[in-house]
């Protein structure tokens, strides 16, 4: 066990999850698949007043749909659990850190601290809870025994906080960052324990770590601040410390900063793998699933978002991924989000599903978005002419809705270039030509109609630019005698019928 890989993906069931925490477990996930270790979901739902009801559910649920399979969890269980931070007791190792001389119980009250931070501000100074005061303050550092006994005994509400170390000089190494030089002057002493009796992320962070026995803690760049904190609580503790990586951030398409789900909402694209509804305000945000984007798709999207393998491959699988995934490949700076690429990704990938799937798939769609009962062959075989057009199933009704529904009107653009002095009669002609045929295969469709253009010496255009026309209301869609073919003889007479009256 001691030279397993063990990774956890943590997050805090605060709300959906984004995509930037998605790719985090991606990476973990890679690691620990690419050294035949251990892939394990931690929820971290200590702090309860952001706790949002369905969060964890989601996450679940997120992970799932993108095939990242966990080996331990809340669900899955293991020999190291338990796997939420909420069922386990953590007030023992914040008494250890005091006796120990690490940390110490601090009784100021937040009106207290709210009074020195405003006396600070109008000095322009920011007050810190530090070594340069922590000896003047409410706590237990410069309380007689018997005044802190007492306070102790009344139950007077405290927290306890980390004694960080006197100018101290870290030299802390991280697997994409390199050595990372931290003094700890700069440094306060930050909360381990709250006064509503849980921990803070930082204390319940380490203390899972190490009885899970994570081996490397692979996480975004947000927690670099942290990282001399976390380091120091684990010399405290007497306990070895796992390897770190802290991933860059995905940045905005424009401008600077992270990607945020108003950069989604302003540009159209979600920034979430599942479709999210808001328990509080109803409000529901886009999520890959629902806009019909594929989970390979994604997770292709978000490996390269901040990582290569040196070569100018670009389509991996998650198999492939594993075997080319390396840390130390990942880039230090933040990558900016291109939902154009995205797109590219998803069409790469939907050019690959069979036509099966997609024919189900767009019969479904048809249903519950058109309320249209449709023909599996017919649908089969428009699928399998439009596929390599489309990036997405609804794309399907984009490019082929006038196999469905007869034009109403006509593209006025169209009209201009298609329909002259002369098309009604040639449309005419044509009708007839092709009421009397009883093989409507595509093929004999064609032949019929060439060889009839031939033998009236029309150009080609003159009679085809028209017929296009009729049967869809513009100039676009695929070959038209598969249009043909696929309409039926009844249909295509009835569009030439109403082309005839409207033009």
């Amino acid at each position: 066990m001691k030279n397993s890989v063990r990774v956890r993906f943590a997050p805090s069931p605060t709300g959906p999850l984004h995509i930037g925490g998605l790719r985090t477990a991606l990476y973990n996930y890679l690691f620990a698949k690419k050294n035949k270790g251990t892939f394990i979901l931690r929820i971290e739902d200590t702090d309860q007043s952001r706790y949002v009801e369905g969060a964890e559910k989601y996450i679940k649920n997120a992970l799932k749909w993108c095939g990242l399979e966990l080996d331990e969890g809340p669900d899955e269980g293991g020999e190291f659990g338990p796997y939420r931070q909420s069922e386990r007791i953590y007030k023992d190792y914040a008494i250890r850190l005091i006796e120990s001389g690490h940390a110490y119980y601090a009784f100021d009250t937040a009106k207290e601290l709210e009074e020195l931070r405003i006396a600070k501000e109008k000095k322009g100074e920011n007050f810190t809870y530090n070594s340069q005061n922590r000896n003047q303050l409410n706590n237990s550092l410069c309380l007689p025994e018997n005044k802190l006994k007492h306070y102790l005994e009344e139950g007077k509400p405290y927290v306890i906080r980390f004694k960080m170390p006197l100018a101290k000089q870290l030299l802390i190494g991280d697997t994409i960052r390199g050595n990372v030089q931290i003094r700890t002057d700069a440094l306060d002493d930050k909360i381990l324990f709250k006064s509503d009796g849980l921990p803070t992320y930082h204390l319940a962070n380490i203390v899972d770590d190490h009885l899970m026995k994570i081996t490397h803690v692979i996480r975004g760049e947000e927690w670099l601040p942290s990282l001399a904190l976390h380091v120091l609580l684990y010399d405290a503790f007497g306990w070895e410390p796992p390897k770190f990586a802290h991933l860059p951030l995905i940045l905005k398409p424009n401008g600077k900063g992270k990607l945020s789900k108003r950069d989604g909402e302003k540009l159209g694209f979600p920034v979430f793998p599942l479709e999210w509804k808001d328990p509080k305000t109803g409000q529901v945000s886009a999520g890959y699933k629902e806009d019909y984007y594929l989970p390979e798709a994604v997770i292709n999207m978000l490996a390269l978002l901040g990582w290569n393998d040196t070569s100018d491959q670009e389509i991996f699988s998650l198999n492939e991924l594993v075997k080319k995934f390396d840390l130390s490949r990942v880039h230090k700076a933040g990558a900016k989000f291109d939902p154009e690429k995205t797109q590219w990704f998803q069409h790469q990938y939907v050019q690959k599903v069979d036509v099966d799937t997609l024919t189900n798939q767009f019969q479904k769609w048809l249903k519950t978005q058109k309320g249209i009962d449709s023909n599996t062959d017919v649908v089969q075989q428009i699928v399998q002419i439009l596929k390599e057009r489309i990036t997405f199933v609804p794309d399907f009704w984009t490019e082929g809705y006038f196999f469905f529904e007869a034009p109403k009107d006509f593209n006025s653009k169209a009209v201009k270039k298609a329909w002259k002095d002369h098309t009604p009669e040639i449309i005419s002609n044509l009708k007839t030509l092709i009421g009397e045929q009883n093989d409507f295969s595509k093929e004999s469709i064609q032949s019929v109609i060439k060889n009839w253009i031939q033998s009236q010496h029309i150009g080609f255009g003159k009679v085809m630019q028209p017929l296009r026309l009729s049967l869809v209301g513009d100039m676009k869609g695929p070959d038209v005698f598969e249009i043909i073919s696929l309409l039926g003889k009844d249909e295509v007479i009835k569009r030439l019928d109403f082309a005839l009256n409207q033009l």
